[in-house]
């Protein structure tokens, strides 16, 4: 009995000394859901300083640009740890402080949250879709201690709670300091799940699926659960195994509902995937690519980090110059994954590379930044927001697209030389994933000089990641039986254009650039024709060759001007799956596209 006891008191304290270090507690309820609002209770505990701050977010993990969080937050109150009433400093627009505190400060506040994304916060009478940053406050003395929350979820309409935090009992959950709680989204609303188990090197590991799609029948789910057990089990195959993922569990939360907004998020052992398109209407096929990429995140970027995101930094913008490897690498496994399973065939997979081929290509951008330049304009590109006009344009291309094309460069050139990037991926996970260690450009580049040879990485590096050349594509695709087909001739005016009107700045060298048009200028009349809905810009150029000389009529500020212009062709791409391939050809091209084991 003896025994018995001294046993109970060891686990007893065992279990005190685990979350004795509890300083940040949490109550969020929604009982004006309807009106997307949750109020929030957070007590923070164990301060060392007399003069507190509280504050919100400015960034949120996985998104590189500023959003500013305390936008959404009022009624908000202070009291310490006896209840007396505390009065509220704002130093900043992102913080509140007290003072004379007694090493305790409750508070409490009202969050409004309506955009449902892997950013933002929504609160309706559907759900309540929680990211952390853009839904609670917190105390950077704290940061480091253990932090605790407990949701209350509308019994009334079925409301059940999805998140990657460790669940305690009943309705709390746990964290054990604030990067893993801020990188923790959480989805609460009558959801559908379901789970796979999977057992790798001598771990068996839980994959769950919570999906919030009220039109979605159970055998819908049921296929589009089978196509997400093909994409795990594929990307697991290029890296040769899992994550240890915390709590040996990782979670889809997928919100595929009309209020939402389309979006995708990592995070360390789960994800977000929003979209308006239900299961029921399109989004087996459509939604699938989502998932793709946010899951193979889960080694690229989650753990094979850049040095540059790592702590990240909720009161700043986080700036990266790796993002055409982290994002863009990742888009570019996203729909070869696809393929390799068979969701899509390889035709519809080169189709599909097509217009991200043009883009990145084609695009003036090259001439002013090179991928890692590019990846630094992340802070003013992702999901940003400002009112003054801007460039892109001519000057900026997506690094999720550019440094997708950098590894299907890549990727197909290691082939030439019997290597292949999902080996090179596998190296980067054992060399800094793995064993959590941050990357810079220069390790990318050494790693690569490693796996293939110094001279084969310092001319990767030098002439598309330093440099803004174009690899060799059309030799490139040529040894996987895939045409290039480079088009020049045909005319092409250069700026989108709306019921005639120019919606953005034309692009270098163009038609509509040489010409001196602008946006916000609104065509009248090409060549004595006289544009309307049915006759389109379009329409009215596309039987002219190259430098014909036509005579438009356009507004510019009420006025209408007129001029006689050029009119320019400009490069475009087409790639073709070719049939008649040699024995290599084939070879190869099965060796990139086939279902790894």
């Amino acid at each position: 009995m003896k025994n018995i006891l001294l046993t109970l008191l060891f686990f007893q304290l065992s279990f005190q000394f685990v979350f004795a270090q509890v300083s940040t507690v949490y109550s969020v309820s929604f009982e004006n859901a309807t009106h997307h609002e949750a109020t929030i209770h957070a007590t923070f505990k164990n301060l060392k300083m007399k003069e507190v701050e509280f504050r919100m977010s400015r960034s949120s993990p996985g998104r590189y640009a500023l959003h500013e969080f305390a936008k959404n937050v009022y009624a908000v109150h202070a009291t310490d740890g006896k209840g007396n009433p505390l009065k509220i400093e704002r130093p900043n627009p992102y913080a509140w402080r007290v003072n004379n505190t007694d090493g305790t400060v409750k508070v409490s506040y009202t969050l409004f949250a309506n955009r449902g994304d892997g950013t933002y916060a929504q609160v309706d009478e559907t759900h309540a879709h929680l990211n952390m940053p853009a839904t609670f406050m917190y105390v950077s003395e704290l940061e480091e201690q253990e932090i605790e929350v407990t949701f209350h979820p509308r019994e009334d309409l079925g409301w059940k709670i999805a998140t990657q935090l460790k669940h305690l009992q009943g309705n709390t959950y746990y964290a054990k300091n604030l990067q893993y709680f801020m990188d923790s989204p959480t989805e609460i609303s009558n959801y559908k799940k379901r789970s796979f188990t999977v057992d790798s090197n001598g771990i068996s590991q839980t994959f769950n699926f919570v999906l919030h799609d009220e039109e979605a029948a159970e055998a819908e789910f049921d296929i589009y659960f089978e196509k997400v057990k093909k994409i795990v089990l594929q990307e697991q195959a290029v890296y040769g195994e899992f994550p240890k993922y915390d709590y040996g569990e990782y979670t889809f939360l997928a919100c595929y509902m009309p209020n939402v907004s389309g979006d995708g998020m990592e995070h360390r052992n789960s994800t977000i995937l929003t979209d308006t398109q239900s299961l029921a209407n399109g989004g087996i096929e459509e939604n699938i690519g989502t998932v793709a990429h946010e899951f193979f995140h889960g080694w690229n970027v989650e753990r094979i980090r850049p040095k540059s995101l790592e702590p990240f930094d909720f009161t700043r913008v986080n700036m990266s110059g790796e993002l055409w490897f982290a994002e863009g690498f990742t888009s570019y496994y996203d729909d070869l994954t696809l393929c390799r399973t068979g969701i899509i065939n390889p035709e519809a997979y080169v189709k599909g590379l097509v217009g991200t081929f043009n883009y990145v290509w084609t695009s003036p951008g090259c001439t002013y930044f090179n991928p890692i330049e590019m990846s630094y304009q992340a802070p003013f590109v992702d999901a940003a927001r400002s009112v003054d006009d801007t460039n892109r344009e001519n000057t900026f291309i997506s690094y999720y697209s550019y440094g997708s094309m950098l590894g299907l460069a890549l990727d197909l050139s290691l082939r030439r030389e019997k290597l292949n990037l999902d080996d090179f991926m596998k190296m980067m996970w054992n060399n800094y994933g793995k064993i959590n260690i941050y990357y810079t450009v220069e390790d990318l580049h050494q790693t690569l000089n490693s796996y293939a040879g110094k001279e084969f990485g310092d001319s990767f590096f030098n002439n598309y990641i330093y440099k803004t050349d174009m690899p060799d594509f059309k030799s490139l695709f040529e040894s996987v039986g895939v045409e290039l087909i480079t088009i020049n001739d045909i005319v092409v005016f250069g700026a989108f254009t709306r019921n005639q009107l120019i919606m953005n700045n034309p692009k270098i060298n163009s038609t509509a650039y040489l010409a001196g048009l602008q946006k916000g200028d609104r065509i009248i009349e090409v060549g004595g024709v006289v544009l309307n809905d049915t006759i389109t810009l379009d329409k009215a150029i596309e039987n002219y060759k190259p430098e014909s000389q036509v005579q438009i009529v356009f507004e510019r500020y009420g006025k209408t001007m007129e001029k006689t212009i050029a009119l320019k062709s400009d490069t475009q791409y087409n790639l073709i799956l070719k049939e008649d391939v040699n024995i290599n050809q084939k070879g190869d091209r099965a060796a990139w596209l086939k279902l790894k084991n």
